[in-house]
């Protein structure tokens, strides 16, 4: 998984100190403010920087030693001249790269798993990373701002053992904002104490998957100083990352993948032997064998603690991305809503992506106010604009007050025995599939929807008068019976019908779109992408996996008798589509999910039962 509060001083003046306060006579550098902005000032050439090595209060590699995460800072050489800044900080466990590393099988032809197959490469922007890439300190250190890059516990400077989500990699991240408000201790490469003497206190976090996912963490402790965080497809729940009610299920394009292996990848601190005890025991506790929910996964659940959350969230996710799925950004902004924490939203057209890639002016503006806002407490409007930016299509943006829109309904739709998606259940003989997931992904699956197929079930509505948008988390209900090895039951939402649309991936325009000062080795300028389309005669717009042995609990694996017909239901991942008019949606039911989940031997038999089988569908006012 690879990414890559509040001040309530208005500033009238157009000259104000480091810390939003207006310049007094000693002439001590001050930040500039026009038009509502920070301007860019300072000069990213003549930066200080430094390393710290900073005190986590825990021992995660048992050593008996504090843990040690390194924070590399690069801040306006003002700062040793009197001014005092808030800070940018990009945590990760990816800043020294990653190692070669094998997943796990996931054909299982024995009651228990796993052998190691399916070498993971390193994903292309895994590479060891330079000093300060990307274009925070091109961009914000200009304008008044300290940037830093953090090590995750166990990788690249830092010490402790790295654990894929758990709560000591949430020290780790918490510390650092403790270090930037005084309370932890840090240190020199030289062992000489080293304070940030420098620092507001007030901070920001952003980046990109884990980079993404270690901001909600710190946010989730509930950490005094963290003011605004902008985690991009960030993970909230690793059990929902790895697992899905009750199932093992892979992030799309790792097979095989969980969190030891994650642990594995990134664990690339000095020391390569005092982990391994503590990666061992996560391989023996995830449980490939039942997928059930446990303390745990509870352990990586950030969700529960939304309620803590000091910080402002501006959450981004792409609507196409199958690696960070899209419910993690929903229900972890589902929870925030409900705790009336700040917030902000985007969805687009890519995958695990950054829209920084192809609508670059836009997320500079917005996100150089966020924290213009929320770190010097300047009013700029931001949080008076509409709450939420969804890409309906390739660079159309449309602008709405919330998410779910105001006035989502619930439309019941029947898998009808005829083959029909209807509002009317009519009744008819029992359908079956045999499953062969093993050999022919979902997509092959869907495909050929007007013959008939004996390793699926499709449903369909009659073609659409009028456009149909679906925004949320549809549901799925069935009642069903399985004989055979395979325990997974797969529901696919399809649009049926030819036309151009996103895949997900991104291509170069030629386009250089500088943003920055450009400095020996960094230009401060990027190449603009743009979405790659493609025509095809249909798109599968999301999916939903289920254990059914877990089909009253994730926590509870319950046996299945053959043949016996159960009631159940589960969730496909949350998105926000338009199915336009003439087409058709439909309901694929699968058992195996090639790319997903794990793939036991073909033959399984699904029968659906007549009665009770309906999508929930979330349909949102156009």
């Amino acid at each position: 998984m690879r990414r890559r509060m509040l001040g309530a001083i208005a500033l009238t003046g157009a000259i104000v100190t480091g810390s939003a306060v207006p310049a007094h006579a000693d002439h001590k550098p001050a930040i500039k403010v026009t038009g509502g902005e920070t301007q860019p000032i300072f000069s990213r050439a003549d930066a200080v920087t430094q390393t710290v090595n900073i005190e986590v209060p825990v021992d995660s590699d048992s050593d008996g030693t504090r843990d040690r995460v390194q924070l590399r800072i690069m801040r306006p050489k003002e700062t040793d001249q009197g001014l005092r800044v808030p800070t940018i900080v990009e945590p990760s466990p990816y800043w020294a790269g990653g190692n070669d590393i094998t997943n796990h099988d996931v054909d299982i032809d024995d009651v228990s798993t796993l052998g190691a197959r399916n070498a993971r490469q390193n994903r292309p922007d895994d590479a060891l990373a330079a000093t300060f890439p990307g274009y925070y300190d091109n961009y914000f250190l200009p304008r008044g701002y300290a940037v830093a890059d953090v090590d995750s516990l166990g990788t690249g400077g830092s010490t402790g053992c790295p654990t894929s989500g758990a709560r000591n990699e949430q020290a780790g991240a918490k510390a650092v904002v403790d270090w930037l408000n005084g309370r932890a201790r840090g240190w020199a490469p030289d062992g000489t104490p080293v304070t940030a003497t420098w620092s507001t206190g007030n901070v920001g976090m952003i980046g990109q998957s884990y980079d993404g996912t270690l901001p909600n963490m710190a946010a989730a402790t509930g950490v005094k100083g963290l003011k605004a965080i902008v985690p991009i497809a960030g993970i909230s729940s690793w059990y929902d990352y790895y697992r899905a009610n009750g199932g093992v299920l892979a992030p799309g394009g790792f097979q095989g993948e969980d969190l030891d292996v994650l642990a594995k990848y990134v664990y690339t601190r000095a020391d390569r032997e005092i982990c391994k005890k503590v990666i061992d025991d996560i391989e023996a506790r995830q449980d490939r064998d039942t997928g059930d929910y446990s303390r745990f996964w509870n352990e990586r659940n950030y969700v529960q603690d939304a309620a803590k959350v000091r910080a402002a969230v501006f959450v981004v996710h792409g609507l196409n991305d199958w690696n960070v799925k899209t419910k993690q950004s929903v229900q972890w902004w589902n929870a925030l809503a409900r705790n009336n924490v700040p917030r902000k939203l985007w969805l687009h057209q890519a995958n695990h992506n950054t829209p920084f890639r192809w609508r670059v002016e836009e997320w500079l503006r917005q996100t150089h106010h966020w924290f213009d806002y929320w770190l010097y407490g300047i009013q700029n409007g931001i949080m008076k604009e509409p709450r939420v930016d969804i890409e309906r299509a390739p660079g159309q943006w449309e602008q709405h007050s919330d998410w779910p829109e105001p006035g989502t309904r619930t439309l019941d739709l029947h898998l009808n025995p005829s083959g029909e998606l209807s509002t009317k259940a009519r009744y008819g003989a029992p359908q079956s599939l045999i499953d062969e997931g093993r050999t022919r992904t979902a997509e092959q699956l869907a495909d050929n929807w007007t013959q008939p197929d004996p390793n699926r079930l499709v449903y369909l509505t009659p073609a659409l008068t009028k456009p149909m948008r679906v925004g949320g988390t549809p549901t799925i209900s069935l009642r069903a019976s399985l004989d055979g090895r395979s325990p997974y039951l797969t529901a696919l939402l399809v649009d049926y019908g030819t036309d151009t649309r996103p895949t997900g991936a991104v291509a170069s325009t030629g386009e250089q779109v500088c943003y920055g000062e450009s400095v020996p080795g960094d230009s401060g300028c990027t190449t603009r992408t743009a979405h790659v389309t493609e025509t095809q005669p249909f798109k599968i717009v999301t999916r939903g996996w289920l254990d059914a042995r877990n089909r009253h609990d994730p926590s509870r694996t319950e046996p299945l008798k053959a043949g016996k017909a159960y009631d159940f239901r589960w969730d496909f991942q949350p998105n926000d589509y338009v199915f336009k008019a003439g087409h058709r949606l439909g309901v694929v039911v699968i058992s195996t999910d090639y790319d997903y989940t794990l793939r036991y031997p073909a033959g399984t038999k699904v029968t659906l039962r007549p009665g009770g089988n309906v999508l929930h569908l979330p349909v949102a006012p156009r």
